[in-house]
């Protein structure tokens, strides 16, 4: 190997390790300081061991096909008479965005509960973009598709969920 060829593979290296530290770097954040960031309407906010729970959950949902992203899949789903979880962002802005489905999941009778961030959110539903709702259906309503073992996890997330009085505020 010549030394240009030796320099050359240097380079690419290096900016392989660049590239992947910056990658690390934006997703660094901690619980925390994701937290701060949240909006006033974001309650009941999960707590970090249900965070992760919760992210866990909507990634084996997303694999097994069990799930809708978007305000607008979401909101088709419920008219259409889905049941599940839904987990929402709690870092968006504006609140118009979003601010009518806590009422609407109410009145549809579907737990729902917050996490703090849309990108961790997004990037559990296996997409690229930040997502600021997602509805993982319970499989009873899905009866054509195989069941995904995420119903434990599901189960905990729920109960967590209806814990939680709005009326109690």
């Amino acid at each position: 190997m010549s030394d240009s060829d030796q320099e050359e593979t240097k380079k690419k290296s290096s900016k392989r390790d660049s590239s992947s530290s910056a990658a690390a770097a934006s997703s660094s954040k901690t619980y925390e300081e994701r937290v701060k960031a949240v909006n006033i309407i974001a309650q009941p906010l999960a707590s970090k061991k249900s965070t992760k729970k919760a992210h866990k959950l909507v990634k084996k949902a997303s694999q097994a096909k069990h799930i809708r992203r978007g305000v607008k899949e979401v909101v088709k789903g419920l008219r259409k008479g889905e049941q599940g979880l839904a987990i929402l962002a709690g870092d968006i802005y504006p609140l118009d965005v979003y601010s009518f489905l806590p009422i609407l999941l109410e009145e549809k009778n579907v737990p729902y509960i917050f996490v703090p961030s849309k990108q961790d959110l997004g990037a559990a539903a296996c997409t690229k973009r930040p997502t600021s709702v997602v509805l993982v259906k319970s499989s009873s309503t899905s009866s054509s598709k195989k069941d995904f073992d995420g119903k434990d996890l599901m189960d905990a997330l729920i109960a967590e969920a209806k814990e939680y009085d709005p009326l109690s505020v």
